[in-house]
């Protein structure tokens, strides 16, 4: 499958939504449109407007098949812990940046999307000059652990997400 890769509009929503929506259906994740997933529908205003990056990677036909967020923050202090509370969100220490959102349409895995579009982020984060990338994934995704750690990632802690589903999740770090 030919695709490419290009930073999302807040066009793009449905396609972007589509593409998260067909995952949390597979594994049986609630989808809460007014909570969890409010970002999605306004990708410019939670994204963009807040100097992060939403990628979307689109097919030869203009499908939407993927997608990957890269979000920046100051560097996470602490003392002799692997995560530490940063206003009022769980941080990695030693992280100035995170991949998030990274996900990819059941129809379109296993044709080099979700690493191209994790290369991208690696990428995008290190001409920004971050240093250290914290990643939190479900537990239950597998493939995308053995995508991480194939691009160097290590888990260091773990945590239950505040989402409707309170999902275990692993964190990961990428020295970049």
């Amino acid at each position: 499958m030919r695709f490419s890769i290009r930073p999302a509009t807040n066009a793009d929503g449905p396609g972007i939504v589509c593409v998260i929506r067909a995952v949390f259906e597979e594994y049986g994740f609630t989808w809460e449109e007014d909570g969890y997933h409010a970002d999605l529908y306004d990708v410019e205003g939670h994204y963009s407007a807040h100097g992060h990056t939403f990628y979307v990677a689109e097919s030869e036909d203009g499908a939407i098949v993927g997608t990957v967020a890269l979000k920046v923050f100051s560097h996470v202090q602490g003392a002799g812990r692997a995560a530490e509370d940063s206003r009022g969100k769980l941080r990695l220490v030693g992280c100035d940046c995170s991949l998030d959102r990274l996900y990819v349409l059941p129809s379109a895995r296993r044709n080099g999307i979700g690493r191209a579009l994790a290369g991208r982020v690696l990428m995008d984060a290190r001409g920004q000059g971050r240093t250290r990338m914290e990643i939190w994934s479900d537990k239950r995704f597998e493939d995308a652990h053995r995508l991480y750690g194939k691009l160097g990632a290590r888990a260091v802690a773990d945590r239950i997400l505040d989402d409707p589903d309170q999902s275990p999740e692993w964190g990961l770090v990428i020295d970049l």
